[in-house]
């Protein structure tokens, strides 16, 4: 199991130090599963990423070509991957001209002036959408914000994953500059899980003196089956479910579900 904090789309503190916390995700297989299935379904010149965080996926997909609309719920993680942005060497700067946008909406009401190619929505975003009707809401505004065959690409936690969250807990972290304590308390009937954190972020370099704050974090999964019909309802076709990064049938064993669906 990935030792870092879960994604967040919408805390401020937690923004200033979520990169930090979140080094070891895996990023480049994010980014990799994209492009592999873009090579599938076509290559798309417009993306827009919900929950797109710090956007440590959205600017390395500007970098490498794509057209890139970053959405999040949080205005800190938007100005954190601004900031990103901004400090990109010299040579990047076309970056900074118009291939990449970021607005604050919330993924259950986002829409942009124009269609788009593809949208993506990784490191389990979705799980917190905490309601079937919510769901149910993005993935019908995903559906009117593509172009028609447009590609729908998304990770969410398996609801085995949550139940081994639980049993494992608690998780711990000890750097020099941040640390965090977390635990984790499940409701198995409804799948829901609250993530209760206590980061300890260093007060300068060096300093053996830290400031805390505390983070309560709740994510919710889903039946697999459940959240394809969903798709479906909404108009997607080709609706397909893959496991863990690899294009193989997901089955009971997966910890993160890849859903891949077309317009």
């Amino acid at each position: 199991m990935e030792s870092a904090v879960p994604c967040v789309t919408s805390y401020g503190k937690f923004a200033y130090v979520y990169d930090e916390l979140m080094a070891d995700m895996p990023y480049p297989q994010w980014l990799a599963f994209a492009e592999a299935a873009w090579e599938r379904l076509g290559k798309p010149k417009t993306v827009a990423e919900l929950g797109c965080g710090t956007g440590s996926l959205t600017i390395p997909l500007a970098k490498a070509g794509y057209q890139m609309t970053g959405i999040d719920l949080s205005s800190d993680m938007l100005a954190v991957a601004q900031q990103k942005l901004e400090e990109l060497p010299r040579g990047l700067a076309f970056l900074r001209e118009g291939s990449v946008r970021w607005i604050r909406q919330d993924m259950r009401e986002w829409e942009l002036p124009e269609p788009v190619d593809s949208v993506i929505s990784f490191c389990d975003s979705l799980n917190y959408v905490l309601d079937e009707n919510g769901i149910a809401s993005v993935f019908k505004r995903t559906y009117e914000g593509l172009k028609p065959g447009g590609s729908f690409l998304f990770d969410v936690h398996h609801p085995s994953t949550l139940i081994r969250y639980a049993e494992e807990q608690p998780f711990v972290m000890d750097e020099p500059s941040v640390s965090y304590i977390w635990t984790c308390d499940l409701d198995e009937p409804r799948m829901e899980i609250e993530h209760h954190l206590s980061i300890f972020v260093s007060e300068a370099p060096g300093s053996d003196r830290y400031r805390r704050f505390d983070e309560v974090h709740v994510q919710r999964a889903y039946d697999p089956e459940w959240m394809a019909e969903e798709l479906r309802s909404a108009g997607f076709r080709q609706v397909q479910v893959y496991a863990d990064f690899e294009w193989i049938p997901a089955g009971n064993e997966a910890q993160r579900l890849f859903y891949v669906a077309v317009k």
